[in-house]
């Protein structure tokens, strides 16, 4: 998910990475596979996996988005990582591997008609309605269960981030038009970050 103009955050809930680890990898763009079928559950917790997330957390960071999941450099796995604020300005940051959606009732959430974009749609937005709650259930990088609940811009975010584990990117949930509208708007932008090329 990309970020938008935020403000500095007044909280933090989670822990910084060390952005001295891991290697930038380039964002794979919607035309790509990888993208558009749904991810492996991990079964491996260990060194191997720590390094993928390394990679997420600074190819993240250097495309200056707020979430990032692992099918969008190019890992069919089911991870992804966040560092992002929700509507009272607190900054959630961490990973959530093998991420399960609650299906929450309609009256313990709202739509939100909130601007949406994305890393793998670069330079695209459009108003896409979403509940303004989420909680997403999985394990942490070493396996522990772990819970996350969001709300407001960061409810938006973890379900943006568990949708695209399922193979979908945002775009896929819009009208054809708006669809089209979100591609045109791809095109005539450059991506300001390395991007894998479709071939």
């Amino acid at each position: 998910m990309s970020e938008e103009q935020l403000e500095a955050p007044q909280q933090v809930i989670g822990e910084e990475p060390d952005t001295s680890r891991g290697t930038v990898r380039p964002i794979t763009v919607v035309g790509n596979p990888v993208l558009h079928h749904p991810c492996a559950q991990v079964t491996e917790f260990g060194p191997e996996l720590h390094a993928l997330i390394d990679d997420m957390f600074v190819s993240m960071y250097a495309a200056e988005g707020v979430g990032l999941a692992a099918n969008q450099i190019g890992v069919g796995q089911r991870v992804f990582v966040y560092d992002c604020p929700d509507d009272d300005n607190v900054r959630h940051i961490g990973v959530v591997v093998n991420p399960v959606l609650d299906d929450l009732e309609p009256s313990q959430r709202n739509l939100d008609d909130g601007n949406e974009g994305c890393l793998s749609v670069p330079g695209a937005y459009a108003e896409l309605p979403r509940p303004d709650v989420a909680v997403v259930r999985g394990q942490d990088k070493d396996g522990k269960d772990v819970v996350v609940e969001g709300t407001g811009f960061f409810a938006r975010c973890l379900q943006h981030e568990t949708d695209h584990l399922n193979g979908y990117l945002y775009i896929d949930r819009l009208s054809k038009r708006d669809r089209k509208d979100a591609l045109r708007q791809m095109e005539e932008k450059s991506p300001r970050y390395q991007v894998v090329p479709n071939e």
